[in-house]
């Protein structure tokens, strides 16, 4: 009897899915690889979980440790009421810095995607040393990559009339949910259903969709943070490999660009793909990511 390659790895490098209590609450993570190789963390978006990064693992975890955590609110960690948890981009990156230091982290290359860049900048402007390399997924740090989509947010925030705010709580539906998995994609066939199901279904739990919002609100304190997250990066002058969807709505291909401001030699791969670009181009990702962090 003869043995696949890919069951083989898998016997060998199996993805494990964990939880780790911090501060009282449990956090889903998937952890797969070899702890003693090079970590690489990945840090998901709205409205996804490490749920979003189902492809990508299995075809790093024979040559990384992986570690993918879900955000108290996000995937399978709890959702505690907002009455006993503040859902700031702040607090988040706290759990996450907590969630390494508990796995014995002390140095890692992080993959930030949406929401994970102003997660995974809020720890290296607070601990510059644990940054090895930076890959950037649709995550953005620059005003150019600013859209009219997340510039509404505010704007309806701070109007604060029922009108308004229904307008951000529509962000939170299903219609907009396929809206961010399919625009601008090559091939709508190849986006998975359930990626944006599962999604909405952990979106639709009572209370969630006020997280939400809290979570819109919070983002202008991150734009407020971009020019200190810039100049940590200047200064820091990591490797940069950005690749992004490049017909996104959300964070515009400038937003991409930008990055070469500060650091001129940021290698960049752009995807005919929209905001989730790991559902269609994983695989070509993946190589990417290996020569990246191998060389």
């Amino acid at each position: 009897m003869t043995t696949s390659l890919a069951g083989t790895a898998q016997e060998k490098y199996p993805v494990y899915h964990k939880t780790l209590k911090i501060d009282g609450l449990n956090i889903f993570y998937r952890e797969a690889g070899d702890p003693a190789k090079p970590t690489l963390l990945l840090l998901h978006g709205f409205p996804s979980s490490s749920h979003n990064f189902r492809t990508l693992i299995p075809l790093l975890k024979d040559q990384f440790h992986i570690l993918a955590p879900d955000y108290p609110g996000y995937g399978f960690s709890d959702m505690p009421a907002m009455t006993d948890f503040d859902y700031t981009f702040e607090n988040y990156s706290l759990i996450v810095e907590k969630f390494l230091q508990l796995k014995g982290v002390t140095k890692c290359s992080m993959y930030i995607f949406d929401y994970g860049a102003p997660v995974g900048m809020r720890i290296i402007q607070r601990n510059p040393a644990i940054l090895d390399r930076l890959i950037v997924q649709n995550g953005n740090i620059y005003a150019e990559g600013l859209s009219d989509i997340l510039k509404s947010y505010r704007k309806n925030i701070d109007e604060n009339t029922e009108a308004s705010r229904a307008k951000v709580y529509s962000a939170f539906e299903l219609e907009y949910t396929k809206f961010e998995y399919l625009h601008g994609v090559s091939d709508s066939t190849k986006i998975a259903p359930e990626s944006y199901l599962l999604d909405q279904l952990l979106m639709d739990r009572p209370g969630n969709k006020e997280i939400q919002y809290k979570l819109k609100y919070d983002y202008r304190f991150n734009i407020a943070e971009y020019p200190k997250w810039q100049e940590t990066l200047r200064k820091l002058s990591p490797k940069v490999l950005i690749v992004w969807g490049e017909n996104d709505p959300v964070f515009l291909k400038p937003g991409a660009l930008a990055y070469k401001k500060d650091m001129p030699d940021t290698e960049m791969h752009f995807y005919p793909t929209g905001h989730f670009a790991l559902e269609e181009y994983a695989v070509e990702i993946a190589a990417r990511i290996r020569t990246f962090l191998q060389h």
